[in-house]
């Protein structure tokens, strides 16, 4: 059975929450987020996401198993972390619809599913009006001891999808990375890409 793209609106994504959990804790223990899953904060996360107005998520489904997701939502109702970096810069979060996250099993990766996530993401920005999407990204050092040997950072798909890095809008994050024990904050840095240029 071929990988369906649904898309969903806030709570209607709620019975996937489960799925979705084990999606981000999964995926992100591998370089570069290196993420050591709790499964108390993935359910708090994932309900932020379904009460705020506007929100989206984006799922891969192959058969009846969730097999990746992408979530969007309105910068404006996002946490400090996110805005903080814009407003400091002059820009509006207001304009910006936020990408969450985009995960998706390594098997199923290579196939278009990453640009459908991107496509679904930023016709749900387009509908409620806002110009830019952006998302950030982890920054490890290059010889971080975790790193594989054959890592290909995925700089170059968003390029071709149209965004911009602008590392001068940086923030941190906090989590526990696999080798660490207690959590602490990780260095981000955004990506921007004008829907209406």
């Amino acid at each position: 059975m071929a990988t369906t793209i649904q898309s969903f609106s806030g709570s209607d994504a709620i019975p996937f929450f489960d799925d979705l959990a084990r999606l981000r804790t999964t995926v992100f223990r591998a370089f570069p987020y290196l993420y050591e899953g709790n499964p108390d904060y993935e359910q708090t996360y994932l309900s932020t996401y379904a009460k705020s107005e506007g929100s989206i998520f984006v799922l891969a489904i192959d058969g009846d198993q969730v097999v990746g997701v992408a979530t969007g939502t309105p910068m404006a109702g996002e946490t400090d972390e996110v805005k903080l970096p814009f407003l400091q810069a002059g820009l509006d979060p207001h304009e910006f619809f936020y990408f969450g996250e985009s995960v998706l099993l390594p098997q199923y990766r290579g196939q278009g599913i990453g640009v459908q996530f991107f496509e679904g993401r930023e016709q749900q920005a387009r509908k409620l009006g806002l110009r830019y999407a952006t998302f950030c990204a982890v920054e490890r050092p290059a010889d971080h001891p975790r790193r594989p040997a054959d890592y290909v950072p995925l700089d170059s798909f968003w390029a071709k999808r149209g965004y911009t890095h602008h590392p001068e809008l940086r923030t941190t994050f906090t989590w526990r990375d696999l080798d660490e024990t207690a959590e602490s904050p990780k260095p981000l840095s955004f990506w921007i890409r004008d829907l209406n240029p």
